[in-house]
C-alpha cells in the first residue's frame, strides 16, 4: 500500500480535531512522535502546550477565559521510567501510566475507559505508546456509529516499523455537525522529515490556520534514548 502524504491530508481537512503520528525516521535511527490539538470554541482555542519534567501538559493561555477545564487540561505526553513514551488526547495518559506502574499494559488501562462524554460529538479517545526499540501501538475508543450506549475499542500494533513510515490517527472523520468519529485503521503516511524541527514546520503549516492551537514533535534516538523536542503554540 502506498504511503499517504500527511501534509496533504491535513491541508484538505479543516478540522481533524486532535491527532497522533507515530513512526520511524527515514534513516531508521529514530522514533517519530507528533501530537497536535485544534479547537473551534474559545475555550478549546485558549490553550498552549507547556514542557514538563516527563513530557508536556496543556494549560490555559488566558486563565480568565477558561470556562471548563475537564476535557482540555491534561498531560498529552509522558515518558515513563521504563522508557515507554505515552501520548494521548486526554487524561487517559495517566490511566495508562498508572496501569503500567502496576505491572499491567496499556490495553488493560484503556479497557477501563470510554470516549469523552461531550455529547453529541462523543469525541474518541486516541492513544499511542512508543517502546524503547521504536515499535509502537495506537488505539481508539469511540462510540458505535453515533450510538453512545456502546463503546468500541480498537488496538493496532506495529512491531517492525519501516524506515520513513508512520501511522496517523485523529479524532474526527470530517468537519460536520455533530462531529463524526475517525473511521478505519490509522493512515499509513510518509515520515521522512529529517528532524523534529522540520516535521513540526511541515505539520504546523498544513493545519488550518483558524483551528490549529498547539503542536508537539519529538525524535527519539533509538541508540542512546536522547530526544529532540519541538513545541509550537499559536498563542505566545
Amino acid at each position: 500500500m502506498d504511503k499517504l502524504d500527511l501534509t496533504r491530508l491535513l491541508r484538505e481537512h479543516p478540522y481533524p480535531g486532535r491527532g497522533i503520528l507515530l513512526g520511524r525516521s527515514a534513516d531508521n535511527r529514530k522514533a517519530v512522535v507528533a501530537y497536535f490539538i485544534m479547537g473551534r470554541s474559545e475555550n478549546s482555542r485558549n490553550r498552549v502546550f507547556e514542557a514538563t519534567e516527563d513530557g508536556i501538559r496543556t494549560r490555559a493561555f488566558d486563565e480568565s477565559k477558561m470556562t471548563d477545564p475537564s476535557l482540555i487540561i491534561y498531560h498529552p505526553v509522558r515518558l515513563l521510567p521504563n522508557g515507554l513514551t505515552v501520548v494521548t488526547n486526554g487524561d487517559q495518559t495517566d490511566t495508562i501510566r498508572d496501569a503500567i506502574a502496576q505491572g499491567r499494559c496499556y490495553r488493560h488501562a484503556l479497557n477501563t475507559r470510554e470516549f469523552e462524554p461531550d455529547a453529541p460529538n462523543y469525541t474518541p479517545r486516541i492513544s499511542g505508546v512508543v517502546k524503547p526499540d521504536g515499535s509502537y501501538n495506537l488505539s481508539i475508543l469511540k462510540n458505535l456509529d453515533g450510538d453512545p450506549s456502546c463503546c468500541c475499542r480498537y488496538f493496532f500494533e506495529y512491531g517492525s516499523p519501516a524506515a520513513g513510515t508512520g501511522h496517523f490517527i485523529h479524532t474526527y472523520q470530517e468537519n460536520a455537525e455533530p462531529l463524526p468519529s475517525f473511521r478505519g485503521e490509522p493512515r499509513r503516511v510518509a515520515a521522512d522529515a529529517p528532524d523534529a524541527q522540520a516535521l513540526a514546520r511541515q505539520l504546523w503549516d498544513s493545519l488550518n490556520g483558524d483551528n490549529k492551537v498547539s503542536l508537539f514533535t519529538q525524535y527519539i534516538d533509538l541508540a542512546d534514548g536522547s530526544r529532540e523536542t519541538v513545541i509550537i503554540n499559536k498563542h505566545g
